[in-house]
């Protein structure tokens, strides 16, 4: 069994506590952690040890945020790109989001590449040496593109695809083209389920919360979260 953990937005409770009594092969968190802490501390035994994690757009808001996931002792269980196996299934992440200066389904590719975007930035722009923080949420066509030739039985994104009403029909073709049979999404902090014309399961997974991959809602998503760091 596997749980999906929706935005946690510093919230952690829920999946700590699902993960303890449910005992899955595997937790895959979906992004915005808003970490007061590394990763690896801010969950509990049971669900660190199956523990993978695709980031979101806030987790490249502050550098505190970006360096508590992406050098935490999990930062090598990033699905971002990937495709591994959990629980009898084979797991493909794509985190972050879809931004105009980078590459937008609405407006198209600006950069395929991040070392394209490098080559075309003023030096004074990089953050440690390269891209821009914001933009290391960023989601890539490189990235999008080297899923395509994979397999996989679940597409786990950040944004969402066509089926919600502020997702991408990207989403749904990188997800036929990989054969997929379920996509699942944060960011939107909904709990829902749908199914694409071409037969593919959607989840959205809400604020917080836990749902497993049969589609049982295991901790409702929140309907608020607490007040951000200015």
């Amino acid at each position: 069994m596997l749980l999906f953990a929706g935005d946690p937005h510093g919230a952690f409770e829920p999946i700590n506590r699902a993960a303890d009594e449910m005992r899955p092969d595997g937790v895959v968190l979906l992004g915005d952690f808003d970490l007061d802490v590394p990763l690896d501390q801010a969950l509990n035994a049971p669900a660190r040890q199956v523990a993978w994690w695709i980031h979101g757009n806030h987790d490249c808001d502050r550098d505190f945020w970006h360096d508590r996931l992406f050098q935490s002792e999990l930062a090598d269980r990033s699905l971002h790109g990937r495709v591994v196996e959990l629980g009898g299934y084979r797991v493909a992440g794509l985190g972050g989001v879809f931004r105009e200066k980078v590459w937008h389904p609405d407006t198209g590719v600006r950069f395929a590449s991040r070392r394209q975007f490098l080559y075309s930035m003023g030096r004074g722009n990089k953050w440690r040496g390269g891209l821009p923080l914001k933009q290391r949420a960023s989601l890539w066509w490189e990235d999008y593109e080297r899923l395509w030739g994979k397999r996989a039985d679940i597409l786990v994104t950040h944004e969402a695809p066509s089926c919600h009403r502020h997702g991408f029909k990207v989403l749904d073709e990188l997800a036929e083209a990989m054969g997929a049979r379920m996509i699942v999404h944060g960011h939107h902090h909904e709990d829902y389920q749908s199914e694409l014309a071409s037969g593919i399961r959607v989840i959205g997974v809400g604020l917080a919360g836990v749902t497993s991959d049969a589609g049982q809602v295991i901790v409702p998503g929140r309907v608020s979260t607490r007040r951000r760091p200015a």
